[in-house]
């Protein structure tokens, strides 16, 4: 083998490794969900099994189309939302990778071997001793980890989960609690086991006195294993509906693994949302009933909730009528962490708005409700809401909802055709559907985002309103 073909050959494996472990970290790694869960399988054929085919019979002529395939492939890379974050995983199996190819290069060199060079055998290989090497840093991890908070006997640890409005619970609570004690929350949606165990490692304070964090699953068994992990005192599990179900199959297997965060040696108070189960435990108080008089709208969210049979009035700068469930579980741990109920008051009215969920920016004239990482159909049924107190134009930008139903999505879109003077439908994925049930108003299926801020500024003006309903990555 002379040096051109051996530089062609480690070009096209680490090309394709590129590829491949892009499509991994979209897909928390897991090779079977890139493989038959991926929204786009059309990509593999041209950026993965077609140029791998032209490798074998196009040999001699290959380094043209290898130009070509790094061209193509920079492109598709260049065109993404969500590019690759090259964490020490990513780098690890990157490196693996090009020795293995070089390895098996040589090899093949030495041996005077005819033909085409090895591609897929390093590939399979660099997966393999990748997913290994991770699985065993991993439990090395886990271990610290554990360690750590096993040997914080004073730190409260509450933890979070449901289908919907996980994340934006986390905040308040953390933001309520942080009046009185010292709190950190986990950052953005980082609520697997993975992203729990680095965040005690790397970021959890040593002086903090309540860790309040989220719990997220694909399968049966994910929030147990969250669970046993962290042993919270404290468990949340708010609204479950029809999220995720092309990996659950039903909405009571959702359920059964949403209620697997009770399991936990230490718990001491768990508060069920009614949507969830009415089986009674000593532990479990259920909660979505205690509030009353809800007024949201443009400028905020206002409620009355029973507690302790006193009824207490809030006002908050948060918006979404539906935020009274997560507002409420909020005040329920506050109550349960003994806070007066001044101060609980006091802390809600000053609640700052999760980032990009329902957050009102007002700029040129115009108001933003970005709601770009909410994609349940109760939050976006709430923004289009809101959109129709507005006595201006009214545009909503969606991809509609993703990992959800078509009558779903047929419920979105009557909403929609209800209240909407513009739709502008980004993405694939439901562009057909959408398309086809749109009626009554002006409508743009724009398949590149990247033209997005271009079709706003010629499309809308001042005293519009425009709401960003559910932001999927353009790989979905």
């Amino acid at each position: 083998m002379d040096i051109s073909t051996l530089l062609i050959n480690i070009s096209f494996v680490m090309a394709l490794g590129f590829y491949l472990i892009v499509n991994l970290q979209w897909y928390d790694y897991k090779i079977s969900r890139v493989v038959l869960k991926h929204h786009k399988p059309l990509w593999h054929f041209t950026l993965f099994v077609f140029p791998f085919i032209l490798y074998y019979i196009s040999a001699q002529y290959f380094v043209f189309i290898l130009a070509l395939y790094l061209a193509v492939l920079s492109f598709w890379y260049y065109k993404l939302d969500k590019k690759l974050v090259f964490t020490w995983r990513v780098k690890r199996f990157l490196i693996l990778l090009f020795v293995l190819t070089l390895f098996l290069d040589m090899l093949t060199a030495i041996k005077g071997m005819q033909g085409p060079s090895f591609v897929f055998l390093p590939l399979l290989l660099a997966y393999i001793g990748s997913k290994g090497v991770e699985n065993f840093l991993f439990m090395t991890y886990k271990k610290e980890a554990h360690k750590k908070l096993m040997g914080r006997k004073d730190l409260k640890i509450i933890c979070v989960t449901g289908s919907y409005g996980k994340t934006s619970m986390k905040n308040f609570i953390a933001q309520v609690l942080s009046k009185k004690y010292k709190v950190y929350a986990t950052p953005r949606s980082v609520n697997t086991i993975a992203g729990l165990v680095r965040d005690v490692n790397m970021d959890l304070p040593d002086d903090c006195e309540v860790y309040v964090c989220e719990a997220g699953a694909r399968l049966r068994g994910d929030i147990y294993t969250i669970a046993q992990f962290l042993h919270p005192q404290i468990a949340v599990v708010g609204k479950v509906g029809p999220q995720h179900l092309e990996y659950f199959k039903s909405v009571e297997n959702i359920q059964r693994t949403k209620l697997e965060i009770i399991q936990s040696d230490r718990l001491e108070k768990a508060f069920v949302h009614h949507s969830v189960t009415d089986e009674a435990h000593d532990k479990v108080e259920f909660f979505g009933d205690a509030v009353s008089h809800v007024e949201a709208t443009l400028d905020g969210l206002s409620f009355d909730m029973q507690l302790h049979n006193e009824s207490l009035h809030f006002d908050t700068k948060i918006l979404g009528g539906f935020n009274t469930i997560n507002l409420e579980a909020a005040i329920l741990v506050a109550d349960a962490m003994e806070m007066d109920a001044n101060d609980i008051v006091k802390a809600v009215g000053a609640l700052k708005s999760v980032e990009h969920r329902l957050q009102r920016i007002d700029a040129g004239g115009k108001i933003i409700l970005d709601d770009g990482y909410n994609g349940n159909i109760d939050g976006m049924l709430e923004g289009v809401r809101l959109l129709s107190l507005h006595p201006g134009r009214k545009v909503i930008v969606t991809p509609g909802l993703v990992e959800s139903t078509e009558a779903l999505n047929l419920e979105f879109i009557e909403a929609i055709n209800k209240v909407c003077d513009m739709a502008i439908i980004t993405g694939q994925l439901n562009t057909e559907l959408f398309d086809k049930n749109l009626t009554g108003l002006e409508k743009i299926m724009l398949k590149d985002k990247g033209h997005l801020t271009k079709v706003l500024g010629e499309r809308t003006r001042a005293g519009d309103i425009i709401l960003f309903a559910n932001d999927a990555p353009n790989f979905i």
